[in-house]
């Protein structure tokens, strides 16, 4: 049952309701997350400004599209109870808190068949950044979602805050290996084939190890194809971040063309 925050004008008590409460809130913490999470859908029953004028200008020189809906969301408070609800105050001193997606709804969509864009797993990923900028990736390339495994969870404050909130442009959750969903894994490893040669169709799941421990036993198995990333002789590695974006530029490039086994 969601908590009722829409009662009454106060914005810091509406925000201590629903941060208190069982409904699962999310912190979009600065405006471009906040931005974003508007335009793609998100429920945002209150957002807090130090300044509402400077926000709104941002809206109409970045965001002229959810311009309207930020001018209705936002409430301007001190910059002490700012500060109070949020770890770190961001440059654009703009916080919200949005209602999770529904996992259900989330499922049926990783879960759809046919899929027109990847999935991309992250294998027991360990770097709250890196799997937010993942997210960040996967959103701009419209895949279909990022799954993770293992026990980092996607929707933490700092995978937010690394995702601008576009976790709202994709759908996001942790699932184990042996509930994620039907399609050719393509898993990315040094000892894989090079992906140069590989055209990967539109309903793969491109899956991506740790980053100190690459790809668990459990996804290996579940692997079709192991593929590698052009790398120099002598480079240990590259950022997760970074070979995600090599792999779903490579997608986007080779036209994501029906696998054939």
């Amino acid at each position: 049952m969601t908590p009722d925050v829409t009662a009454g004008s106060d914005p810091l008590g509406r925000w201590h309701r629903l941060a208190d409460g069982p409904g699962g809130s999310v912190l979009l913490d600065g405006f471009h997350a906040l931005k974003h999470a508007v335009r793609f859908g998100a429920e945002v029953p209150v957002a807090v400004t130090t300044d509402r004028r400077a926000a709104l200008a941002l809206a109409d020189e970045l965001a002229p599209d959810v311009r309207d809906a930020l001018d209705a969301l936002l409430a301007e408070v001190p910059q002490a109870a700012y500060t109070a609800l949020v770890p770190r105050p961001h440059p654009t001193a703009v916080a919200a808190l949005a209602l999770r997606p529904a996992r259900a709804a989330n499922l049926e969509r990783l879960g759809r068949a046919p899929r027109d864009t990847p999935v991309v797993v992250l294998d027991n990923p360990r770097n709250l950044g890196n799997a937010g900028a993942v997210i960040r990736l996967a959103a701009g390339f419209g895949a279909t979602g990022v799954v993770t495994t293992g026990t980092l969870d996607p929707w933490h404050p700092t995978v937010v805050r690394g995702g601008a909130g576009l976790h709202y442009a994709t759908a996001v959750e942790r699932l184990t290996v042996d509930e994620l969903p039907a399609g050719p894994v393509f898993a990315l490893d040094p000892e894989g084939d090079d992906i140069r040669g590989v055209r990967l169709p539109d309903d793969a799941l491109l899956a991506f190890g740790s980053e100190r421990s690459g790809l668990s036993a459990a996804l290996r198995a579940r692997a079709d194809h192991l593929l590698a990333l052009p790398m120099r002789p002598q480079v240990s590695s590259y950022n997760l971040a970074t070979s995600v974006a090599m792999t779903l530029y490579h997608w986007s490039a080779t036209g994501g063309a029906p696998h054939v086994p």
